[in-house]
């Protein structure tokens, strides 16, 4: 059994199997019948103890065009919600013989646990566990970034890297799994990364990070981006006063139509804006910026169906053994 939970534990060859493999499905997506009977008769189950849209709907597409079963399990509105453990949900997807579980929880480490247990002999793909990861959002957003560094040097992405690549992730980064899993990510394909923030939305211990930190935002983009990947504000997760004001914070940190036209100026005419999303127009992002050409967030949406495709194709497919970092199928043999 095999598991996706973190893009620490993927090396550069486990990470660019699974994004050649999403060359291949975002290939059928592109067909009048986007389908496979890859893995008919598997069942995959969502599990999501934190509300979701866009990730939820990705995976159930992904397994639906793969020809899986899924069951949609939320939390609300269900024993979890009555008291009931992980454990005793996990064993009682297992008695319903699920294959894989996708499982987005409100606690960092969640699906850690439920991987390193025997509650249940099912693939467990992390969808987003607290502020600590986010590992499949981290693949849509290197493969998105990954398609428009070939296009730059004229290049097939597939078999290919993101060596020379600089990028800035800005803004939220004390919450945000995503930020975690792309710097990781990111550093082992080879791109330059840097962080910006205010210093009260850097986590502790930040400088360990393999990443640059900056707490300027005019300062970075003169330096030089290939793309800007902007954060989510998570004023759900903030208990106290992390900047002075929405405002503050958008003139400071957010890429606003200023910012976007600064872009022409300073003669980056290929950087491309990225947001995981869902995002707050007018303070970290302006409208102008996302509805942009230089905007790839619908590409990032649409991308994701490909990347959930191939994680799952390679985790239920049988041919997964390359595709799995040795330090997770280490941890399961014990």
């Amino acid at each position: 059994m095999k598991h996706l939970l973190s893009t620490q534990d993927l090396s550069a060859e486990d990470a660019i199997r699974i994004l050649d493999t999403a060359e291949e499905m975002a290939a059928v997506n592109e067909r009048e019948v986007k389908k496979l009977p890859a893995l008919r008769g598997r069942t995959v189950v969502n599990l999501f103890f934190e509300d979701s849209t866009r990730t939820r709907i990705s995976f159930e597409a992904a397994a639906k065009r793969l020809s899986a079963d899924v069951i949609n399990f939320a939390a609300k509105g269900s024993s979890v919600s009555k008291g009931e453990s992980l454990k005793d949900t996990a064993q009682t997807l297992a008695a319903i013989g699920a294959d894989a579980v996708v499982i987005r929880h409100w606690a960092s480490g969640a699906p850690h646990r439920l991987a390193a247990t025997d509650w249940i002999d099912a693939a467990v793909i992390n969808a987003g566990d607290g502020t600590h990861e986010h590992p499949t959002q981290a693949l849509l957003d290197s493969f998105t970034m990954r398609r428009h560094w070939a296009r730059l040097h004229g290049t097939d992405s597939q078999g290919t890297d993101l060596s020379g690549m600089r990028v800035a992730v800005v803004g939220d980064v004390l919450h945000s799994r995503v930020a975690r899993s792309n710097v990781w990510l990111l550093q082992t394909l080879g791109a330059d990364v840097t962080l910006v923030a205010p210093p009260t939305l850097l986590p502790i211990g930040v400088e360990h990070w393999p990443c640059k930190v900056s707490y300027n935002l005019d300062e970075t983009l003169e330096a030089g981006v290939d793309s800007m990947m902007m954060l989510r504000v998570q004023g759900e997760r903030m208990n106290a006063s992390f900047f002075p004001s929405t405002r503050e914070y958008s003139r400071r940190w957010g890429f606003d139509d200023t910012r976007l036209r600064a872009l022409d100026e300073l003669g980056l005419k290929d950087t491309i804006i990225m947001h995981p999303g869902p995002m707050n127009r007018g303070l970290e992002i302006s409208s102008a910026a996302a509805d942009s050409p230089r905007s790839t967030v619908l590409d990032q949406v649409r991308n994701g169906v490909s990347v959930r495709m191939a994680a799952l194709y390679l985790l239920l497919s049988g041919d997964t053994r390359e595709a799995v970092p040795a330090t997770t199928q280490s941890k399961e043999s014990n």
